[in-house]
């Protein structure tokens, strides 16, 4: 007996020494797991290297390993465990539907076996392909330095050399054909004048030239000499600027830095040597004019050029308001125009979407609602025309389109619904073709893209604006229409809770891990775009259709229903895809770098670069045959292109040598991007700044002035000059709300500029027991956020005594800090700071001139609605109010509100 229970212990033993040899080799298994690397864009791209996506060209991350598994292969008894359960399903029983796993486009690290949300960031969840599906990716060759003279490793492009040379292919042998002319003179007489145009469905000024809107597109061939006469009829100041041109700097058309501004009735001649090519286009540089029609195509033809149909296309935006009007809302802060385009982001519309938690992260972080562009706008054109018609193309026909953003503001999406476009130049530089899918045109760019007519039909070329509020289109051939598709709407919460885990408390932009912030590779929105990420709340399909989330054409045809949710491969152009068939290095002289912060506060609508305006910096000084390294981070929400008058630049971007030269560098919040050039002009002063036109007007840019330049004789009084150039981001605006209701009036008046405002506030009721108050103050704001505001006033407050009166505070005889309260007859300095805390809360702590303190605590317009706005505020006075604000229009408002001192009232208000 004792043998068998020996034996029996012994067997035991044995299956336990078993047992933990097979758990430390399945523990081994899992620590040899190969390291695997995807890209955080692409969640089904893996590879067992390092590199770049083949598809947007981002860095690979490192996948991180997956979870343990609880069975041992080839064994059919899971482990038990007590009540465990993955994602609702049983450990050990089968999946419902699938197998395959879910991650998170921006978080690769989350895996998932059911699909549904991120709980990092929100965003819809992915399927990943089964490892069987899986490519390796070749390692990318390391390329040359980037901005700080590191070396980048595997910054390939996601197209190619291969790619590349497919493109081309595909493009096929394009014929040339020479000038018709030699170098000669060529004379354009441009009339400059007011007219009225419809655009917008009323009618409403604008400015023409030759009777055109666009302007009239200027066309010459290299060795030509410009020779161009502008008439001023206008009744007020103007100047033509020429975007992009390699010309002496007196022609460079920016008033009052190189030239004074054209008088009414004057002429003036810009003469200068063409000596480049590419497409181009020019402007004016006088105020707000370009917002009105003053833009046109500027093409220069190579000797040798394509012998292919060609089409100059120039996109624009058009408001039915005045551009001053535009510009005084904006610093006005008022929400106008995204109650217009429907993106308000109001509490009840984040509760009603489920994202009440973003929102007040967001507003914690004293950030206003998410926005992609500033200005809502009554219609977008292409050359002056809403739809514009090509019929005269055949099936075969290729068509290269020059495309110039003559926009204000609006950044472009272009598509076509003929197939790819293949990308051959950028801002006049030609660059190895490339095909894509999309591409998005920043303010003032210009593209070069070759499209091909499939068959005898009309294909829609279409632009949408960034916010993708309306479009315009153009329509290649004859026939039956074929639509590009319409873009979706923008998901801007998600955007709104992506923006609040890339900015801390302080306002400064935080990178993510894992993620390459530079041309373009990241774009940030992405996870607005419900092509790609899914819409928010999808919806079930109806009787009507088997295939939900389609968007059709604007003729509401299903020729036009978007399928591009269902086409997860979207090749969409950034910078890392351009590369210069030349070398472009820049010539041996002395480098030196500069580096500068785009910054801005959108609140007050300042843009500026290191928390400087135009106004608030001295020039650059720059030395001929030195090169000039810029490196630009944008730290804040917008994007920016940045624009350099007189010299192309060379963007880095992986491509050493062959790096894509460029005047226009459009960059998002968190990116570092370097730009370099050569000091090779003679002299002059030469503008650098944010082509937006409202960010350019509030001062968002420097100016590089050559050291020891000759006198500018258009310039005769260089003091005179540059007090006008600085008016044009020192100009004050007007702001105001006044409330006309039952109990009385209250409301405010405000001056403000960059730094400072002038603010007067009043209170008066019906009668003198509600009592009568007025304050005015003078303050700067301090500062990059500009959330500090010290100032100096003088307050007036009157009111009849009543021994009767109490509120929640019981009587006001003495304020909360215990001193007999002066309000019944007050007229005193005073003196105070105001802070602006989390959830855009001011604090307010002040005393006057009888020593009397007081705290305030207040917010106006708290987005309760898409078009209710409220009003809170209490003081250590014991006085309190609160208001409800309902917006009919841009001006007027019903509105109501209790105050301790006036009771309740109701009324209208206007808002200025």
């Amino acid at each position: 007996m004792k043998k068998i229970l020996i034996v029996a212990v012994l067997l035991c033993l044995r299956q336990v020494v078993f047992a933990q040899n097979d758990i430390q080799n399945m523990s081994g298994m899992q620590k040899q797991q190969p390291i695997t690397y995807t890209c955080p864009m692409h969640p089904e791209i893996h590879a067992a290297k390092p590199g770049n996506c083949p598809k947007c060209g981002m860095k690979l991350v490192k996948e991180k390993p997956k979870a343990a598994v609880k069975k041992a292969i080839g064994m059919n008894m899971p482990i038990k465990e007590k009540n465990a359960k993955t994602d609702g399903m049983a450990i050990g029983t089968k999946p419902a539907v699938h197998a395959g796993t879910y991650t998170c486009p921006m978080h690769p690290d989350i895996h998932s076996t059911q699909p549904g949300n991120c709980p990092k960031c929100g965003m819809k969840l992915v399927r990943e392909p089964s490892k069987s599906m899986e490519m390796p990716v070749a390692d990318s060759t390391k390329k040359e330095e980037n901005m700080t003279g590191m070396k980048m490793d595997g910054m390939d492009m996601p197209a190619g050399p291969a790619e590349m040379q497919a493109a081309k292919a595909r493009l096929g042998t394009v014929k040339t054909v020479s000038a018709k002319y030699p170098p000669r003179i060529v004379r354009y007489d441009l009339y400059i004048a007011d007219t009225t145009v419809t655009y917008g469905g009323k009618p409403k000024r604008a400015i023409a030239v030759n009777g055109s809107i666009p302007m009239p597109t200027l066309t010459f061939t290299e060795g030509d000499t410009a020779e161009i006469y502008v008439h001023n009829r206008l009744k007020e100041e103007t100047s033509l600027h020429w975007h992009g041109l390699f010309l002496p700097n007196r022609y460079d058309g920016v008033p009052n830095m190189t030239q004074m501004p054209i008088p009414p009735g004057a002429t003036h001649l810009y003469k200068f040597p063409i000596k480049q090519h590419g497409t181009h286009w020019y402007h004016s540089h006088t105020g707000l004019q370009e917002q009105i029609g003053m833009y046109g195509a500027f093409i220069m033809n190579k000797r040798q050029e394509w012998d292919i149909p060609t089409i100059p296309l120039v996109l624009s935006d058009w408001t039915n308001m005045n551009p001053k009007e535009v510009s005084r809302s904006l610093h006005a802060a008022t929400d106008w125009f995204a109650i217009k385009k429907g993106t308000t982001q109001s509490y009840l519309e984040a509760i009603q979407t489920g994202h009440f938690k973003t929102k007040v992260g967001n507003e914690w972080k004293r950030m206003n609602a998410m926005d992609v562009s500033d200005v809502y706008y009554d219609k977008f054109l292409i050359n002056g025309e809403n739809q514009n018609e090509q019929p005269q193309f055949k099936a075969g026909d290729k068509v290269r389109l020059r495309i110039a953003n003559g926009g204000a503001s609006s950044y472009f999406w272009l598509k076509y619904a003929g197939g790819k476009m293949t990308v051959v130049a950028t801002d006049g530089n030609d660059v190895e073709p490339v095909e894509v899918d999309r591409l998005i045109i920043a303010v003032s760019e210009t593209y070069d893209v070759v499209v091909t007519i499939p068959e005898n039909k009309s294909y829609e070329f279409l632009v949408t604006p960034e916010d993708r509020t309306k479009s315009a289109s153009l329509w290649l051939g004859k026939g039956k229409k074929v639509y590009a598709g319409k873009m979706p709407k923008l998901k801007y919460f998600a955007g709104m809770k992506m923006m609040n885990d890339m900015m801390d408390m302080n306002g400064n932009m935080v990178q993510m891990d894992g993620m390459a912030m530079q041309n373009q590779i990241m774009d940030m929105n992405t996870v607005m775009y419900p092509e790609i990420t899914g819409e928010e709340k999808p919806k079930t399909a109806d009787k009507k259709s088997n295939m939900p989330g389609m968007q059709m054409g604007n003729d509401k045809s299903m020729s036009g229903m978007n399928m591009a949710a269902d086409n997860p491969d979207i090749v969409t152009l950034n910078y890392t895809m351009l590369r210069d068939p030349n070398k472009t290095t820049l010539p041996k002289g002395p480098m030196r770098e500069l580096k500068f912060d785009l910054t801005g506060n959108m609140n007050r609508y300042v843009w500026t670069l290191d928390n400087k305006t135009v106004s608030e910096s001295d020039k650059i000084l720059i030395k001929k045959g030195e090169n000039l390294r810029i490196i630009l981070y944008n730290n804040s929400m917008m994007r920016h292109p940045m624009h350099l008058h007189g010299h192309d630049f060379r963007v880095l971007n992986g491509e050493g040598e062959n790096a894509p030269m460029k005047n226009v560098i459009d960059i998002m919040p968190m990116e570092r991007d370097t730009i370099e050039f050569a000091a090779n002009e003679p002299g002059g002063d030469w503008f650098f700044h944010c082509h937006i036109l409202y960010h350019m007007m509030s001062g968002m840019g420097r100016v590089f002035s050559y050291e020891n330049s000759p006198p500018n004789p258009d310039v005769p009084d260089p003091k005179l000059a540059q007090r006008k150039l600085f008016w044009d981001d020192q100009m004050p605006h007007l702001m105001g709300k006044v409330g006309l209701e039952s109990n009385g009036t209250d409301g405010q008046l405000m001056l403000g500029g960059t730094r400072w405002k002038a603010n007067t506030m009043w209170h008066l009721g019906t009668d003198a027991m509600m009592g009568y108050e007025s304050e005015t103050t003078v303050g700067r704001y301090i500062g990059r956020n500009q959330w500090l505001f010290p100032y100096v006033g003088f307050d007036y407050h009157y009111k009849k005594f009543n021994p009767d009166e109490k509120n929640i505070f019981g009587s006001d005889y003495k304020n909360l800090f215990g001193q007999v309260s002066n309000k019944e007859n007050r007229h005193t300095v005073v003196a105070g700071v105001a802070y602006t805390l989390p959830m855009l809360f001011v604090a307010d702590m002040r005393i006057d001139g009888n020593g009397k303190l007081r705290f305030q605590l207040g917010r106006e317009d708290i987005p309760v609605a898409q078009r209710l706005r409220m009003t809170l505020m209490i003081n250590t006075d014991k006085e309190y109010t609160a208001g409800l604000r309902y917006i009919i229009t841009k001006y007027f408002s019903l509105s109501t509100h209790y105050d301790s001192d006036m009771g309740l009232g109701g009324g209208l208000t206007l808002t200025y």
